[in-house]
């Protein structure tokens, strides 16, 4: 429920707060005193888009806090609110109540913050919609809109008509995927075809190439050795010799057929060291042990490095010829032969799942008819169940209407097919009927209202005035709201164009429906407020900085002449009080009883 809202900077509304309770709260004051501006702060708060023109003139920004309780709502609700809050990160205040704040500034930008935490706006639209429902004027239009009736059907035939919608979405999704696909394939069966032809061919030559990961790399540079390899080998040989001597040794300037090598006469050197008495000089034979080593190792690296430099005159023909066949590829299908390798495997699996033969089609045809029938059957189950749940809707609402100062009018629901038209290239085909297939249903729901006895039921857009209308929504709302607590409703002059015995019926109604819920009106009528359990009323005051308007909750006292004020402003007279003591007397004798 509702615990508190605060407004500040919003239209004529500087700063104001009001507590709610349970049960029927009313909000009454004169015309442009700002109850308007109450339910646009609930409607901010319920994540509805933000308008910069409802700022406060002269106001850098308005803002809207509120706070709910979750402690006496369903536990459906509240499971809800306690999982937004776990993922948004937000937390409950130390009394347990959640607090929701929408800030729109003067230059239109919007912020929303949910338990101490910055949210998008969306977030608290999941916070709000568990808990509060917020029935403004243009509601009553809605209702007149056959998908809003329908919604409404759905509502009231609770979880089993959810059940069979839900398991309708599912197989629709199946099969508009298969129908889409035959269409698809029926309608691309030669592009498909020639796609195929690309891709193998594509392949074959790529395999007839049989390329390598990283050989291009390879290639440039065993390319690059090739170019250099004369002066390659002639270093690593001059090395070598160097190292185990030779013709080509030189060393300490002498130069002999057979030179001395590095190893000769390290050895040597270490051979005199090692033949010394001399412990100073003899301890140098390790160290030259260690070099020797190093120096042997490094003679067989030169050694295996000269044995595997290419003897084959033609093999640099061979490598370049290799690295043309490469570069074809490159050009066709990546930048390196990798690339060429991914686009291979990207081909054979998109290969693999194209299947343009008969024998594939047939099978994605009877895929298609199954899942057809599969639909047909479930969208024939729900449309029984809405059926059968229209003639309930009707006599319930019918009976509450006949409560609400309408007892000749009759409600009926009229549940049809949707006949398929020319935008359903593939139309279901539901007990012998083509139909569309909608996300919904192919039902079409209508509301017909009959306004008194022997007219004929018409559509409710077409049979009912202003205050036919909003009598008929609240009938709806209070057959829909059924034995669940704890959310909040919000009406919004859901009593304009009403007068006399229908206003008190109106009234009687609220007070009942406010039983299981929190109930808040803004009325403009007596018969309407009188039935209160809290009644608060919007001032607006002219000051020399604008109007101001402000929230107060009445005492008994007060209530009286706020009556005889919206008696035709009664408010300074006797018999406007006397007046005024009787309806909320009667009132409360009423809601007593």
């Amino acid at each position: 429920m509702l615990a508190e809202i605060r407004i500040d900077g919003l239209g004529v509304i500087s700063q104001a707060s009001a507590q709610f309770h349970e049960g029927l709260t009313v909000l009454t004051g004169e015309t442009g005193a700002g109850k308007t501006m109450v339910v646009t702060s609930l409607h901010l708060l319920s994540g509805a888009r933000a308008d910069a023109g409802r700022v406060r003139q002269g106001a850098a920004r308005a803002v809207v806090e509120g706070r709910f309780s979750t402690a006496n709502t369903s536990t459906r609700a509240a499971e809800e609110v306690d999982r937004l809050l776990e993922s948004t990160g937000a937390e409950r205040d130390e009394d347990g109540t959640v607090i929701a704040v929408r800030t729109v500034s003067s230059d239109g930008r919007s912020r929303a913050h949910l338990g101490g935490r910055s949210v998008p706006a969306g977030a608290l639209a999941e916070l709000t919609a568990p808990l509060l429902t917020v029935h403004g004027q243009n509601d009553q239009l809605r209702l007149q809109r056959p998908d809003q009736q329908r919604q409404a059907l759905d509502a009231f035939g609770g979880a089993a008509i959810g059940f069979l919608l839900d398991k309708y979405r599912s197989l629709r999704a199946q099969w508009v995927e298969a129908r889409d696909e035959l269409i698809e394939r029926t309608r691309s069966g030669r592009e498909l075809a020639q796609e195929v032809d690309r891709l193998e061919f594509a392949l074959n030559e790529i395999d007839s190439v049989a390329p390598q990961p990283g050989e291009d790399v390879d290639i440039v540079a065993n390319v690059r050795r090739l170019t250099d390899l004369d002066s390659l080998r002639s270093a690593a040989a001059a090395a070598q010799a160097a190292l185990v001597g030779g013709a080509d040794a030189e060393l300490g300037g002498d130069t002999g057929s057979e030179a001395a090598g590095a190893l000769d006469l390290l050895g040597e050197a270490r051979a005199r060291i090692e033949s010394s008495d001399d412990q100073q000089l003899t301890v140098l034979g390790p160290r030259l042990a260690e070099a020797i080593t190093v120096l042997t190792d490094v003679s067989s690296d030169l050694a295996g490095y000269l044995a595997d430099l290419p003897s084959d005159p033609g093999a640099l023909d061979t490598l370049l010829g290799r690295q043309a066949e490469l570069k074809s590829l490159t050009r066709k299908y990546a930048a390196d032969v990798d690339g060429v390798l991914e686009w291979a495997a990207q081909a054979r699996d998109r290969l693999s799942r194209i299947d343009v033969s008969a024998d594939a089609l047939a099978a994605l045809t009877a895929r298609v008819e199954e899942t057809a029938a599969a639909l047909a059957a479930a969208a024939s189950a729900l449309s029984k169940a809405r059926a059968k749940a229209s003639v309930k809707l009707g006599k319930a609402v019918t009976a509450e209407l006949a409560g609400l100062a309408m007892g000749k009018a009759r409600l009926e629901v009229a549940v049809r097919p949707i006949p398929a038209g020319p935008q359903d290239t593939a139309p279901l085909t539901v007990d012998g009927q083509e139909v569309h297939a909608g996300s919904a249903g192919v039902d079409e729901v209508e509301f017909r209202l009959a306004a008194h006895s022997g007219a004929t039921p018409l559509p409710i857009s077409r049979s009912a005035s202003g205050g036919e209308l909003s009598r008929v929504m609240l009938a709806l709302e209070v057959v829909l709201a059924g034995a669940e607590s704890g959310a909040t409703m919000v009406f919004d002059e859901v009593d304009a164009g009403v007068g006399g015995r229908a206003a008190v019926e109106i009234g009687r109604r609220l007070a009942r429906l406010a039983r299981t819920h929190q109930v808040i009106v803004v009325t403009h009528l007596p018969q309407v407020a009188a039935y209160a359990d809290t009644h608060l009323v919007v001032d607006k005051v002219d000051g020399g900085k604008g109007a101001d308007s402000g929230v107060r909750t009445l005492t008994d006292e007060q209530r009286v002449v706020e009556l005889a004020r919206m008696l035709a402003g009664l408010d300074d007279t006797e018999t406007g009080r006397a007046h005024a003591e009787e309806l909320l007397a009667t009132a409360m004798a009423d809601r007593a009883g």
